[in-house]
């Protein structure tokens, strides 16, 4: 017999720093309000982006009814790619 296929409660999509992922807002709002681990998620997400510190880099997020949690790493926005090879801090003020 097969294992029971977990069913999903949630998918969250966040854009974080590499390699620097709180519990702060907005991660851990995001993360409490479907009861994950907030702390582990952390320490993961944190341990799979070390090596691209300095770039931001969207997850998403999947959440299961027993309240476990796989995420998706994706490419980091084109914008910010476009900023760091044009070695400009930020965008236009206007």
């Amino acid at each position: 017999m097969p294992p029971r296929k977990k069913k999903v409660v949630g998918l969250i999509k966040l854009q974080i720093q590499a390699g620097q992922a709180n519990p702060a807002p907005p991660v851990g709002p995001a993360l409490g309000q479907h009861g994950v681990n907030i702390m582990e998620f952390c320490k993961a997400y944190n341990a799979a982006t070390e090596n691209q510190r300095g770039n931001v880099i969207p997850v998403e997020i999947t959440v299961y009814d027993d309240r476990s949690f796989t995420f998706a790493l994706k490419t980091p926005p084109a914008a910010q790619l476009l900023l760091k090879a044009a070695n400009v801090p930020k965008g236009s003020a206007e």
